[in-house]
């Protein structure tokens, strides 16, 4: 009865769990404490220190350029790592090798906390590590599957959502303090160390993983079809795909002209977007010429990329509000009223970096109250929690969240002393809407992606964060026109305020388009086979 059970078990997809998940789960864990650690205290750092030599009117605004480009940079070198694995070297090789150059980064913010230089170029070697291993780690995970356990994928998602957030808590509250108590070599030597025991941890494993090898040369790849679609010639007919695809490389180069104007960052993210958006537009206008010229299952997984793609453009609004909680929001509580508290015998003071430790306490209780209550009592009572609903709530209550950030804003406006505890409601919303978004949305891509472009399409799903942060750094570059600004004033309203209300204003309205796209999308399944 018990081997039937078993058989049962494996055909309907709920195997074991694969035993060298764990060593994936803890390298995550610490390699979510050092990148939390450093990043957490970032802008506090850049503010009471090193960017001391800049006018204080002037300093906010500069420490959330920096704070923003960075994670621009993290979010857009997965498209590095992602092709390096799925091309050259495997996701083990890819991680491992980069993981050691995130170690040396951390080491550079250690050792030149004076030196500006020194200091962004630490930045810049931890935004391309971070980055280039980023979408290979989920990626890795979802790889320790097939089809006689992938219903235990989910939970494992779950939990490796659930670990990040474990680290990310204990950074948050310790590394505040280590900053103020210890300085900054320390604040960021520790965060480093945790690094250097993630990447022993994930080689300790490296005989018991599944390694799925790179992908050989493809004549069926998505770029090798995407090029046969907007090039193919038909007789009688134009080639408006190509059209719409030379608008963007057009648009492209305008806005790599502006770079004096708008800096390199804006222009160059700028420029990509328009590509990626044109570019796949235009593809879709003429995808079917790629027939007969490429397999049919070539052709069909390419219409499914592109659906992806959609998908992930209209979740970036979410990580325009959800990275500017380390930015904006620590901004706002360092203005606010931080009561003394106390806890068993032990008088402490709040810090305002270490109210984002809210975040990711709030993250581990929600997982598993969703998986154990919520979803059960959706579908007792009728509703299918699929992954596009939730991502499509998630939106929505960031949105809410920057409501109320915006209503706290209007009263310290106003010349009211407001308690920093005020911001545990903004943090609250926004952690659902993030648990509903982040965490189903590394199901959602590594599910639908196919098989031979599973790291390429992980790295599109953190690209989203970059485009994200992009439009952050476009608002905050926008208030600085003298119009912008003089249509501000007109408003009544401060910077600060019009900003937080705009940027929920921008989430509201892509929730909206993200629920009427949802109805039309067709979920597949795209685990490997046993």
């Amino acid at each position: 009865m018990s081997s039937n059970a078993s058989t049962v078990d494996i055909k309907d997809g709920n195997g074991p769990l694969p035993r060298q998940i764990p060593y994936i789960i803890a390298n995550e864990g610490c390699e979510r404490f050092s990148f939390y650690g450093m990043r957490n205290i970032l802008t506090p750092f850049l503010l009471s220190t090193l960017l001391l030599f800049i006018p204080a009117e002037h300093r906010t605004n500069e420490a959330k350029h920096v704070f923003h480009t960075f994670v621009i940079g993290v979010y857009f070198f997965p498209l590095l790592g992602g092709w390096l694995a799925d091309r050259y070297f495997g996701k083990y090789n890819t991680v491992f090798w980069f993981s050691l150059i995130y170690v040396a980064g951390h080491a550079c913010l250690a050792i030149f906390e004076h030196n500006i230089k020194g200091f962004y170029f630490g930045l810049g070697l931890i935004a391309f590590g971070s980055g280039g291993i980023k979408p290979l780690v989920v990626a890795f995970v979802g790889d320790q599957f097939d089809q006689t356990n992938k219903n235990r994928a989910r939970l494992v998602f779950d939990a490796f959502y659930w670990i990040i957030n474990f680290g990310s808590f204990f950074a948050s509250l310790l590394m505040p303090l280590l900053l103020r108590d210890y300085g900054p070599s320390v604040a960021f030597g520790i965060p480093g160390i945790l690094m250097a025991i993630a990447t022993l941890v994930f080689w300790m494993g490296r005989k018991k993983y599944v390694h799925v090898p790179p992908a050989a040369p493809n004549p069926d790849s998505f770029s090798s079809v995407a090029r046969t679609a907007l090039l193919a010639r038909v007789a009688g007919q134009s080639r408006p795909g190509l059209m719409v695809a030379g608008v963007g490389a057009l648009a492209a180069l305008v806005s790599l002209c502006m770079i004096p104007q708008w800096g390199f960052v804006i222009a160059f993210c700028t420029a990509l977007v328009m590509l990626l958006a044109f570019g796949c537009f235009g593809v879709s206008m003429q995808l079917d010429r790629a027939r007969g010229i490429h397999t049919a299952e070539a052709v069909e997984g390419v219409r499914s990329v592109l659906r992806i793609l959609i998908v992930f453009a209209l979740i970036t609004p979410f990580w325009s509000l959800f990275d500017q909680k380390a930015s904006t929001w620590i901004v706002q509580a360092n203005a606010m009223n931080s009561p003394q508290l106390s806890l068993f015998g032990w008088d402490f003071t709040l810090l305002p970096a270490q109210m984002q430790a809210i975040n990711p306490i709030l993250v581990m209780l929600l997982i598993p109250l969703n998986n154990v209550v919520l979803y059960p009592l959706m579908r007792a009572i009728g509703i299918t929690p699929t992954p596009l609903r939730r991502m499509g709530a998630g939106i929505a209550l960031s949105g809410l969240s920057w409501i109320a950030v915006g209503a706290i804003q209007l009263n310290m406006d106003a010349g009211d002393k407001v308690s920093i505890f005020w911001q545990l409601l903004p943090y609250a919303l926004l952690t659902l809407g993030e648990v509903l978004v982040s965490a189903t949305g590394l199901e959602f891509a590594y599910s639908q992606a196919p098989a031979p472009m599973k790291g390429i399409i992980l790295s599109f799903w953190y690209l989203g964060t970059t485009i994200g942060n992009l439009w952050v750094l476009i608002v905050n570059a926008g208030v600085k026109n003298d119009t912008v600004s003089g249509h501000i004033a007109s408003t009544g309203l401060s910077e600060s305020a019009f900003q937080m209300f705009f940027f929920a204003g921008f989430a509201l309205v892509c929730a909206g388009l993200f629920a009427l796209y949802a109805t039309r999308y067709k979920m597949v399944d795209n685990y490997r086979k046993a």
